[in-house]
């Protein structure tokens, strides 16, 4: 006869994802929106360059100011009383804006916040994602002593009309059999249903001077070519050197 208090307990006849029937759905997430600072009208830029990553954030740092700020991206389970707690969407001309996400934007509210931000009040014609490349998606060696930089881009921006110039001009394509998480990859996902030209750059290191550097000559030699950053070689030097240390990533290894 079997000693029911030590035998192990029969599997359940019930399906795991039966089990969850019996847990109540965790309350949905209220959407994100946008308040403007001004016109309510839609924005059409030619140009929409959405800053993720420190470096370029930093690259931006001192055309960030309450003049140039046209609207802001809110979600609502951040308190607005602390800083940096929103999307920044700020003018650089009249054909160019510049979104800064100083606040980091979980995983499963990457997509929500892409489909806010490229909707029916801001269409621009083409978009410029800069981001950082995590080492863990990478497949091959990093080393935090070069700066480097790849692109991923949307079908638009590979089937761009002859003579148009390619957005992120001189960069190599992301290694095959790396991937790309996060809101630049939503962004660009969005970017991709749309039909809009776009192009996402990932650099390395996350925390560096040289990519600042390398940010800047890239911008200026595609997108932005007699704008005037407002960063002094002190300024660079003060982001510091990087603390990233070489990675060897074992992904798809």
């Amino acid at each position: 006869m079997e000693d029911v208090i030590t035998e192990a307990a029969p599997p359940s006849r019930l399906l795991e994802e039966d089990l969850n029937n019996f847990t109540p759905p965790s309350p949905l997430l209220p959407s994100p929106f946008l308040l403007f600072s001004h016109s309510q009208q839609p924005l059409k830029p030619s140009l929409l360059i959405i800053a993720i990553s420190s470096p370029s954030l930093s690259l931006f740092n001192n055309n960030f100011n309450p003049k140039t700020l046209i609207a802001s991206l809110i979600l609502p389970e951040l308190p607005l009383s602390l800083p940096n707690n929103t999307l920044d969407i700020h003018s650089l001309s009249s054909t160019v804006l510049i979104a800064a996400v100083r606040c980091s934007i979980p995983a499963d509210r990457a997509y929500a916040v892409a489909n806010v931000l490229l909707s029916d009040r801001i269409r621009p014609d083409s978009v410029i994602i800069l981001d950082s490349l995590q080492p863990m998606n990478h497949r091959g060696l990093l080393s935090s002593d070069r700066a480097v930089a790849f692109k991923l881009e949307s079908l638009a921006e590979r089937k761009r009309a002859d003579g148009e110039k390619k957005l992120l001009d001189g960069l190599e394509y992301y290694p095959s059999g790396s991937v790309v998480d996060g809101l630049g990859a939503a962004i660009l996902g969005r970017c991709q249903v749309l039909n809009i030209r776009a192009s996402l750059c990932v650099s390395w290191p996350q925390f560096d001077g040289s990519v600042v550097l390398l940010l800047k000559d890239l911008l200026r030699r595609c997108a932005l070519p007699e704008f005037d950053f407002g960063l002094s070689g002190d300024d660079v030097l003060k982001y510091g050197k990087s603390k990233d240390h070489v990675f060897q990533s074992h992904l798809y290894i």
